[in-house]
């Protein structure tokens, strides 16, 4: 009966001593984007969401990530879907990473607004800081809507006083090395140059 009850005890002094060492962050940065976010053509570890998780840990900062993004997904698909993603991941940050698919099927530059500016009001009533990631769109769209539409991120920013990330695919998106094949998705190398273009702007807010 004694060893029984030592062994117990033993089986819950190890469980204890686990729960303690496992790190628990009470900090979470939610990315919400599309594919040049979900990792497209990568490796899970190859994207920059992956690799902003592993710099974060890396610098000592207690931050979970959750990769939101999903590939082909518009602004108003993201709207829909952050009321339940601040709902279950209460996060500090939320970094907006959406448009460029509302710019290639041509949608509305102000619906694009609308959207952005509703995701930025609902992470902030959620307690959340909003990050927005500029996009830009290909000039055969026509210099109007492409001037329009890349605009719209920085004019966005200053109005709502949220950081922007200029242009998430700054030294990428003209150098071929560093795209996939498509000439639309970054590739491994690619990645790691947009985590630099998000973390000099993340850097603050940790």
């Amino acid at each position: 009966m004694f060893v029984s009850f030592v062994r117990r005890l033993l089986a819950v002094s190890l469980l204890c001593t686990s729960a303690l060492s496992a790190p628990v962050y009470a900090n979470t940065v939610v990315v919400l984007g599309d594919s040049l976010s979900s990792g497209y053509g990568l490796l899970l570890e190859q994207s920059w969401v992956s690799k902003l998780e592993g710099r974060l840990k890396a610098e000592g900062y207690g931050y979970t990530v959750v990769n939101a993004s999903i590939a082909g997904d518009t602004s108003a698909g993201g709207l829909a879907r952050l009321p339940s993603l601040l709902a279950t991941h209460n996060p500090t940050i939320v970094i907006i990473e959406l448009g460029g698919n509302d710019g290639l099927r041509g949608q509305p530059v102000q619906s694009l607004r609308a959207n952005l500016e509703r995701m930025i009001a609902l992470a902030r009533e959620h307690g959340a800081a909003p990050v927005l990631a500029g996009i830009q769109i290909p000039p055969n769209y026509g210099p109007a809507y492409a001037g329009a539409f890349a605009g719209l991120y920085p004019e966005l920013a200053r109005e709502l006083d949220v950081p922007l990330v200029g242009f998430l695919l700054e030294d990428v998106a003209l150098n071929a090395e560093l795209m996939q094949s498509d000439g639309l998705h970054p590739n491994a190398r690619g990645s790691e140059v947009m985590l630099e273009n998000v973390w000099s702007v993340l850097i603050d807010l940790l």
